[in-house]
């Protein structure tokens, strides 16, 4: 009757690894015939005659044992021989010299080898799902992954994905908005994934730039299409972020698909990363101009770069000021933090004049590509540019003389044309 039971308690055995997640049907096989080739070899001295089939689909197995025939009194090693008269009660017509095969039952080995291929097996199937954990997680850093909240501790949370595994949000890497209970499904991405001792830890994060970039590849499709690339991202979570973009294609504008229609695409975002302020710009490599840029929405009136040492020096009016800075430092922290290059920013004395005019303002009497090409020497407003040679300016913006010469007598004449209307008032005002 103890057999019986046996026999019985290693088919339930057989049926609980049928059920377990992350293992295909070869590998467990495998598993499961080296375990019981492990026991019969300790048990035997071999297993080469043994034949093990393992049938997970109704959770049984079967050993046959492969003797040869041999007369009856010249049975050496009754494992791999079989007397002539033991054979032919399996096989009536066999001969010596022949191999007869018999069915074992595993049963018959006793209590203690059936109890270590239960702990042998537990174990084996333990790192099998631990390794098959790691594998499928690692393949995943970098990528989005949704999961419920199970239990929040003070430290992290714990997740559970769909098919059951655990996952950890720790409250370093959450927004600081951030707050959930039990039940609720968390958006965020692998990080990274840990073994310590062959006992993975998967690491989840909302904070990490990288989220914020997946979040644009799902909501923009021309991004996840390669036609527009995310080139630096800087980010302060839950409060501000600036996501420099660029197109391949001339014909698609960067910030407005990244955008949407009123806002549509970006919107989804925001929500997401708990109403998260993201500012995208246009990416160039002019390091100025990126810099400029970067420091929307506040105008800036020149600028000096010192590339080897990856600092700059930005100019602006005193109204100005607070703009580039921001509210808690947060634009020129970030604006540091997307350019790599560290900002000192300055109140522009000779730009204070109120008199001074952003050179984007004569679009309508200078053609763009020549504003663009003088704002790349850092110039950003008219007196800037006449502070400026001629002949400097003709070097530094890579622009014909001819152009030069228009560009400085309009800006000049601009001038000319507000002192003497100036002057006139005044005159007036003496008179009366």
């Amino acid at each position: 009757m103890a057999k019986k039971e046996e026999t019985i308690s290693m088919i339930d055995t057989l049926a609980e690894f049928k059920e377990l997640k992350n293992i295909d049907k070869d590998t467990m096989i495998s598993v499961l015939e080296d375990s019981f080739r492990n026991v019969i070899a300790k048990m035997f001295g071999t297993d080469e005659n043994y034949d093990v089939i393992i049938n997970p689909e109704k959770g049984d197995f079967e050993i046959w044992r492969n003797r040869t025939v041999v007369a009856d009194d010249e049975l050496e090693d009754s494992n791999l021989q079989l007397t002539l008269t033991e054979a032919r009660k399996i096989d009536a017509d066999c001969e010596v010299g022949e191999e007869v095969t018999d069915e074992v039952h595993f049963a018959d080995f006793g209590r203690r080898a059936i109890l270590n291929l239960r702990q042998t097996l537990a174990s084996k199937i333990l790192e099998l799902q631990k390794d098959s954990l790691f594998a499928k997680y690692k393949d995943k850093i970098g990528n989005i992954i949704a999961a419920d909240v199970y239990q929040v501790w003070k430290k992290e949370i714990l997740l559970l994905d769909d098919e059951g595994n655990e996952l950890l949000l720790p409250k370093t890497e959450q927004i600081p908005t951030d707050f959930y209970r039990k039940g609720e499904t968390v958006r965020a991405i692998v990080q990274r994934v840990d073994n310590y001792n062959n006992n993975p830890k998967i690491i989840l994060s909302r904070t990490d730039k990288l989220f914020l970039q997946r979040l644009f590849e799902l909501e923009v499709p021309e991004i996840n299409d390669g036609l527009i690339t995310i080139k630096a991202i800087a980010r302060i979570p839950g409060e501000r972020a600036k996501v420099a973009v660029e197109s391949y294609d001339d014909r698609i504008d960067p910030v407005g698909a990244c955008v949407g229609m009123k806002g549509s695409r970006i919107h989804g975002i925001v929500r997401e990363l708990r109403n998260e302020n993201i500012d995208v710009i246009n990416y160039t490599s002019n390091v100025s101009l990126f810099i400029q840029r970067a420091l929307s929405p506040a105008k800036i009136s020149s600028i000096r770069v010192n590339e080897e040492e990856h600092k700059a020096e930005v100019y602006l009016r005193p109204e100005e000021v607070s703009l580039a800075i921001g509210k808690g430092g947060l634009n020129i922290k970030l604006a540091c933090m997307l350019t790599e290059y560290a900002i000192d920013v300055f109140r522009d004395v000779e730009g204070a004049d109120e008199e001074d005019i952003y050179l984007d303002e004569f679009s309508d009497e200078i053609d763009a590509w020549v504003i663009e090409a003088l704002k790349n020497t850092g110039c950003y407003t008219a007196k800037s540019v006449l502070a400026m040679s001629r002949d400097e300016i003709i070097e530094r913006a890579d622009l014909e003389e001819q152009t030069v010469d228009e560009v400085l007598a309009i800006l000049s004449a601009e001038f000319e044309e507000e002192v003497e209307e100036r002057e006139e008032k005044e005159e007036d005002e003496t008179q009366e």
